[in-house]
């Protein structure tokens, strides 16, 4: 009990926590870092699902992630990573359609997301349909992440220019209300 108690305190922590300022220099680290976050949502939502109750914790945990991070790595990526990697992207790379389906899997996560606060809110205890869409959430999400973790990041390592990055990196901070302090020598 000793255990699970304190793997649920690590990933509360580490939803809870914005990978470090300074990162956002390296903004494929910070995407990077980012999804670890929501590998401790899917677990999180998991935990949620397997309890078979409303975790007001947990609930509240979820909701500040879901409402203050989880849209903007959205937009990190729809605004600044995918069209900047797709620019630098050689045909063979078949980022096209790669980029094509990750948006498409954006626009259906966004309206699961929406809902899925909605359940949170609620006081009651989450019905099966909640829990569907818990389960279906944190499935999708994996998947998602996978891709991006196993194709896009590796490629866009390969692909973007220091320029790149270092503008990347600008807009995320800008999104964050973050003035970035020169890059650090």
């Amino acid at each position: 009990m000793e255990q699970q108690e304190e793997q649920r305190r690590l990933m509360l922590e580490a939803l809870d926590e914005r990978p470090p300022e300074a990162l956002l220099h390296e903004p494929l680290d910070y995407i990077f870092a980012d999804h670890f976050r929501q590998r401790m949502l899917c677990n999180l939502l998991d935990a949620m699902v397997r309890e078979g109750a409303r975790d007001a914790e947990l609930s509240r945990h979820i909701l500040v992630f879901m409402r203050r991070d989880f849209g903007l790595h959205i937009l990190d990526e729809e605004l600044d990573l995918f069209p900047r990697l797709l620019e630098r992207a050689r045909p063979e790379d078949g980022m096209n359609e790669v980029v094509a389906e990750l948006c498409a899997e954006h626009s259906s996560d966004k309206i699961d997301a929406r809902d899925l606060c909605r359940a949170l809110e609620k006081p009651e205890s989450l019905s099966r349909r909640w829990k569907r869409l818990f389960a279906r959430f944190a499935a999708n999400e994996r998947r998602h992440l996978i891709v991006e973790n196993a194709i896009v990041m590796p490629l866009a390592r390969l692909r973007l220019k220091p320029d790149d990055l270092a503008e990347i990196g600008r807009h995320m901070a800008e999104r964050r209300g973050i003035v970035l302090a020169s890059v650090p020598q």
